[in-house]
């Protein structure tokens, strides 16, 4: 709860200085909205045979706040899924399982606009778990079952580094792609090698202007 409080105080504080910010007809501070899809995966498991990238989305708000002349920080507040699918075998059956994790995530991008129009970015991006829930498929008959909410297990925050790049193709609507890697280890007791998120996302950003 003290990460999440302390998160959201970060955004509010950003947003509190995009107010503040004194604006120009050149470089105004926007506030926008945007969302796309999530192509997400986790480190390799020891004991998986195929690890398999799970499709998710991600939305939100953003504001773009201006500090330089070509240079902004982008503070955001998405709702964003992430998880992986996987393959494996027991003895002579097969199956299949999806881990879904939701997240609230608070990215911090800062920008650089190589043109007017294209930029580049990159920033930490803070996560705070909203559910956890695995779906496991018996192959050869195609029973399936889905878990409770097992997020106990799992650490509420995740911490990851974004890099990515945008095209604005009118003043208001542009197109966004971003990978996401993960720094912390998504549980909170594991003896083997660390378990990270990692996603690649794509989507639609709207600037209200």
């Amino acid at each position: 709860m003290k990460k999440l409080i302390l998160g959201l105080a970060v955004t509010a504080s950003s947003l509190a200085f995009a107010q503040q910010t004194p604006s120009s007809s050149s470089n105004p501070v926007t506030f926008g909205v945007k969302g796309g899809m999530n192509v997400s995966s986790l480190s390799k498991d020891e004991g998986l045979d195929d690890q398999k990238s799970k499709i998710g989305f991600n939305a939100g708000v953003f504001a773009n706040i201006p500090i330089a002349e070509s240079f902004s920080v982008q503070p955001e507040v998405l709702y964003s899924q992430y998880g992986e699918k996987s393959e494996y075998r027991l003895g002579n059956t097969n199956y299949s399982a999806s881990t879904k994790l939701d997240y609230i995530t608070v990215p911090v991008m800062f920008q650089y606009n190589l043109i007017p129009n294209l930029y580049v970015e990159a920033g930490p991006e803070f996560g705070f778990m909203v559910s956890a829930k695995n779906k496991f498929k018996n192959e050869s008959n195609g029973n399936s079952t889905t878990s409770d909410n097992y997020k106990d297990r799992l650490q509420t925050f995740n911490f990851g580094v974004g890099l990515g790049a945008g095209y604005y193709f009118t003043p208001n609507l542009g197109i966004t792609a971003r990978y996401v890697a993960g720094v912390t280890d998504i549980f909170k007791e594991n003896s083997g090698d660390a378990v990270r998120n990692n996603t690649f996302q794509v989507g639609l950003a709207y600037k209200f202007k």
